[in-house]
């Protein structure tokens, strides 16, 4: 997989605030709920870092995931207004494309965002978990998703709430993209 200049960023951004903080990289990946190899991975800018563990790391080292994402503070108290189309993209590999919809918002409750998954035939389905649960509405093309170990199909208009310590993984079908609404709680 490639590694985009944004994933590199976001690692810069992980490590220079684990180390500001004086946090250990054990510690740090303890209360993630990683292994500290796993940590070093995502902090060295050359492996893919799942959104969700950004979600969680960002809440361990105290700030907004919108400041590993972007490096920007989020302001906005009483609303965060998100015109179509215009939401921060966060682009970790060109298979997956997170369009932020909350993160001008402090201290939001999840972490919603539009994931756009282009169709990858030749590669496997890539699993990860992670804390908390998570919410998926299919918008756009046919997506397969392993749940531990189960797997299911969506349709435009299917939905799914799910255990997000289970292991997951979804991939685009048909040869099309395929664009869903994901809540992270």
């Amino acid at each position: 997989m490639e590694i985009n200049e944004q994933i590199k960023q976001m690692a810069m951004r992980l490590r220079a605030l684990r180390e500001d903080l004086e946090m250990s990289v054990e510690d740090v990946a303890s209360k993630c709920g990683i292994t500290s190899e796993e940590l070093q991975n995502y902090e060295s800018g050359e492996f893919d870092i799942p959104m969700n563990f950004l979600c969680n790391a960002a809440a361990v080292l105290g700030v907004e995931p919108l400041e590993l994402f972007t490096g920007e503070t989020p302001n906005m108290s009483g609303y965060w207004l998100v015109r179509k189309g215009k939401g921060p993209v966060i682009e970790r590999s060109k298979a997956y494309k997170y369009q932020a919809l909350a993160m001008g918002f402090k201290q939001a409750k999840a972490s919603p965002f539009i994931v756009t998954v282009e169709p990858k035939e030749d590669e496997a389905m890539h699993l990860n978990s992670h804390e908390g649960q998570e919410f998926n509405l299919l918008l756009k093309g046919q997506l397969l998703l392993n749940i531990g170990g189960k797997e299911l199909v969506l349709n435009p208009g299917d939905s799914i709430y799910f255990d997000s310590t289970l292991p997951h993984g979804m991939k685009a079908l048909n040869g099309e993209s395929a664009r869903f609404f994901a809540i992270i709680i």
